[in-house]
C-alpha cells in the first residue's frame, strides 16, 4: 500500500469514526462547535448524494489553522535577538549637573526638581491674581507682570497687568 493511500485509508477511517460519533450522540452532522467554524458551515447546507471515491466533509476542514514553529528557539538564539546592539538603550553624553540645583539632568532640558519649584511658584502667583480679580484665573486680555520685593514697575510695563509678590524673587525666575 502506498503512502498517498494509507492517507486517504486513514482519513476515511477518521471521518468514519467521527460521523458515527456524531450520530450515536445524537448531535446534526451540519452543525459543529461554533467557536472553531467559519460562519458558512453553521448555515443548512444541501444534502449531497454521497459518492464512494469523494470524502464525506470532516469538521477539521472548517478549522483556520495557525503556523506553529517546528522547532524550538536555543537560549543563544534568543538571547542574541533580545540584546541586539539595535535594541539597547543608548548611553546618553549629555548630562551635566544643574546649575541651580545641582541634581543631574540632560543638557538643554529643564531639571526635574526645578520644574516642580517653577510649577508651586507659578501656582502661587495665579492663586494670587484670582484674589486680585476675584474669580477663578481666566486669560488674561492683557500680559502679566510679576514683581518681587524691590522691584519697580518700568515704563513698558504700565498697561500691563501687575502682579507683586512679597517676597525675594528666585533665581530661576527671571524678569
Amino acid at each position: 500500500m502506498s503512502l498517498t493511500g494509507f492517507l486517504r485509508f486513514l482519513r476515511h477511517s477518521l471521518q468514519y469514526l467521527e460521523s458515527s460519533l456524531i450520530q450515536t450522540a445524537g448531535f446534526d452532522r451540519n452543525l459543529g462547535p461554533a467557536l472553531a467554524l467559519h460562519g458558512p458551515s453553521l448555515l443548512p447546507q444541501p444534502q449531497h448524494i454521497r459518492d464512494d471515491d469523494s470524502p464525506e466533509p470532516s469538521f477539521l476542514d472548517s478549522i483556520f489553522w495557525m503556523a506553529a514553529p517546528k522547532k524550538r528557539r536555543t537560549i543563544e538564539v534568543n538571547r542574541c535577538r533580545r540584546r541586539n546592539p539595535n535594541k539597547l538603550i543608548e548611553v546618553k553624553a549629555n548630562i551635566e549637573p544643574c546649575p541651580e540645583c545641582g541634581n543631574l539632568k540632560q543638557k538643554h532640558v529643564l531639571c526635574g526638581f526645578c520644574y516642580e519649584k517653577v510649577q508651586k511658584e507659578t501656582s502661587r502667583i495665579r492663586k494670587q491674581i484670582e484674589i486680585m480679580e476675584g474669580r477663578p484665573h481666566n486669560t488674561p486680555t492683557v500680559e502679566t507682570v510679576v514683581l518681587y520685593d524691590n522691584e519697580a514697575p518700568r515704563d513698558v510695563d504700565k498697561e500691563k497687568r501687575i502682579v507683586e509678590r512679597s517676597r525675594k524673587r528666585p533665581s530661576w525666575f527671571h524678569p
